[in-house]
């Protein structure tokens, strides 16, 4: 199989580069392999997967609905189960935002709801520009695309739309050099006098779009204070305000949302990954002032996935009745606080950072001088080594970040506290072996035990080769 996925499927494809696995079950945070293998899954559907795999809640959803009898497909008509999904979220969001909320069902990507956001406010505003950060991702359709920070995977493509890109505020590299609370301030303060400035070269926009958490960008937190003064600078010049929550809803930062943490209220979210249950599902909510849309201005033919839509509303409500978001804040703050302390003992551990069970792992070179915020280059190859060791171990984590030098952790919200210690141990194992002297120079795989052996180092890099491109929205 893994033969005939690299004659047969685009060059594109990424994740399958990662991990040469064929998955045959899943259960929770375990994947098995059809060689008999057992892994744990601290990818999660790139965060898609908050109840982890076939959750017993997801999984009677799904047959209850397709028992009923009710239709699949019917394109935006209203379902018993679309009014249900939407009653389960507008229940989750905060109260202030879901008070004077409309809801709009975009294709099942969260691109698509990025575009749709967009829309919608040039559409309020007359505007047709729009404010982005470095280090942003916002999925890979033309607007989102133009929205995103990653050079790479903008260059051979044309633009899609004039965006004005603001510094992002990265304490471990701070784009001003400087770090801590005075690079957070400035950060603020170069966005509000840019804005005011009539030779600054910033025509007034659509909108600013962010993330609470860059996922993709390298699992960074903006401080809350910062997302205040985001919310003000924007509110004080009519600009509208989208957060980005594709990857940081439904619990994921220790609250139901990240923009909870701050006490901002946009004026649109973008949702998708973890509200389909595991299965595709987009929306755009957005305050009801700005639903100017003329009929069919934004369709797509699969915005009603009604095995998604009864999905997501039990996830929805598992997640809350269970506390699940609280409890990915506390797990979240041991996994960081242990990672901190493995930092101390390796030295190639140049920052550990996240919120709740969103966490990043910064690997560096100590060896290379440091720059004047104390930060180490990035180190893309000991990443990949590391990896590479992880799934040696049972592990899978993916890359991210500039340079792909971030492990990112993202597991499911109902991680037990055995599997956390057995996620920590391993992967303090695969970062002390790839460091080690000499690594990295064709190791082979250890023995084989069922739930903690993988492909060997070799064979990874073969299904590697060719670079991991970037990831899916």
């Amino acid at each position: 199989m893994l033969r005939r996925q690299r004659v047969r499927e685009s060059a594109a494809r990424t994740y399958a580069r990662s991990f040469p696995i064929v998955p045959v079950r899943a259960n929770g945070m375990t994947v098995e392999g059809a060689d008999g293998r057992r892994y744990l899954d601290c990818l999660s559907g790139a965060g898609t997967l908050a109840l982890g795999h076939n959750h017993p809640v997801v999984l009677e959803a799904i047959r209850r609905t397709l028992d009923s009898g009710a239709p699949l497909h019917l394109l935006d008509l209203a379902t018993a189960e679309k009014d249900d999904f939407t009653s389960a979220l507008f229940e989750s969001l905060p109260a202030e935002f879901a008070a004077r909320a409309r809801v709009h069902f975009c294709g099942p990507a969260g691109t698509d709801a990025v575009e749709a956001a967009l829309k919608l406010m040039q559409t309020a505003t007359g505007r047709s520009g729009a404010l982005a950060f470095t280090g942003g991702y916002h999925g890979m359709t033309a607007g989102a695309l133009a929205l995103t920070g990653n050079v790479a995977v903008k260059e051979p493509l044309p633009s899609g739309g004039e965006v004005a890109r603001l510094p992002y505020p990265y304490g471990y590299r701070c784009p001003f050099g400087v770090g801590g609370e005075a690079g957070t301030g400035l950060a603020a303060t170069y966005v509000e006098r840019l804005l005011d400035d009539p030779s600054g070269g910033v025509v007034p926009p659509a909108a600013m779009v962010l993330e609470a958490v860059q996922g993709e960008g390298g699992v960074v937190p903006a401080p809350d204070g910062w997302l205040r003064d985001m919310r003000r600078i924007t509110a004080d010049r009519g600009i509208p305000l989208i957060v980005d929550e594709v990857q940081t809803g439904v619990g994921r930062t220790g609250a139901m949302w990240a923009v909870e943490h701050s006490g901002i209220v946009p004026d649109a979210m973008v949702l998708s990954k973890a509200i389909g249950g595991s299965l595709p599902l987009a929306v755009v909510v957005y305050r009801e002032d700005y639903d100017g849309w003329q009929p069919g201005a934004h369709t797509g033919t699969f915005r009603g996935n009604t095995l998604a839509m009864a999905a997501g509303a039990a996830t929805l409500r598992y997640v809350a009745a269970h506390g699940l978001a609280e409890r990915a804040g506390a797990v979240g703050d041991r996994m960081a606080a242990r990672l901190r302390e493995l930092a101390a003992e390796l030295p190639v551990i140049g920052d550990v950072r996240g919120r709740g069970l969103m966490l990043g792992i910064e690997l560096v070179d100590p060896s290379a001088p440091a720059d004047t915020c104390g930060a180490h280059p990035a180190d893309p190859a000991l990443a990949v080594r590391v990896r590479e060791a992880c799934l040696e171990r049972g592990l899978i984590v993916e890359l991210g970040g500039r340079h792909d030098a971030v492990l990112r952790l993202l597991p499911p919200l109902t991680i037990t506290d055995e599997q956390v210690t057995a996620v920590l141990d391993r992967l303090a194992e695969a970062i002390a072996a790839a460091s080690a002297p000499g690594a990295g120079r064709g190791t082979a795989a250890p023995g084989a035990g069922r739930g903690t052996a993988a492909p060997g180092a070799q064979a990874v890099a073969a299904a590697t080769a060719g670079g991991a491109g970037r990831k899916e929205r």
